[in-house]
């Protein structure tokens, strides 16, 4: 037989509200601090290397025109100037004038890529047995553990909901609602 003071039924009800609020500034303005920043230091990390790596292929002289060289000069200048671009909208808040492109998932995309060209050019680079050829490919290596680490950044950045610029606040609101059983 069954306990009388035990109630039999117990419902309960959880509400769950999430308010999103988006803050942006669509003016354009020059930020310098954005370099300090852990994504800006990234860049110019990025931009260094590509630079330093283009010039070490353009040092071997007439090798510079090999098939290998080409390469790495094709990855090492259109991530310079991808990077560099993408640097010039961050330092103008040009990023937070357009906060509804998906900047996040195109940086993520472009480093993910690099990374892997990166990691075949500088192989090939350093394959070649030519001492030009070996420092451009050392730092095409430097350059290719740059793009995945902003890659990860990216990634994180993407699963956490967070904007390329500017602010995002979400907040949450749980409502509990228990009956009791008579």
């Amino acid at each position: 037989m069954a306990d009388p003071g035990f109630p039999g039924k117990n419902t309960t009800t959880t509400t769950v509200h999430t308010n999103s609020t988006t803050t942006v500034q669509t003016n354009v303005r020059f930020d310098p601090f954005y370099i300090r920043t852990i994504p800006g230091i990234l860049k110019c990390a990025q931009m260094a290397l590509n630079l330093i790596g283009f010039i070490c292929i353009e040092c071997s002289g007439y090798l510079a025109t090999h098939s290998r060289g080409a390469f790495f000069n094709f990855v090492a200048m259109t991530g310079f100037w991808f990077t560099g671009i993408l640097l010039a909208f961050y330092l103008f808040h040009l990023i937070e004038k357009f906060h509804r492109v998906a900047w996040l998932k195109i940086e993520f995309i472009f480093c993910a890529v690099w990374t892997g060209l990166y990691l075949i050019a500088a192989s090939l680079a350093v394959s070649f047995h030519q001492e030009a050829y070996i420092a451009a490919g050392f730092f095409g290596f430097l350059g290719m553990i740059a793009y995945a680490v902003d890659a990860f950044v990216k990634f994180r950045a993407i699963q956490s909901g967070q904007l390329a610029q500017g602010e995002r606040v979400v907040s949450r609101q749980t409502t509990t609602v228990t009956s009791p059983a008579y």
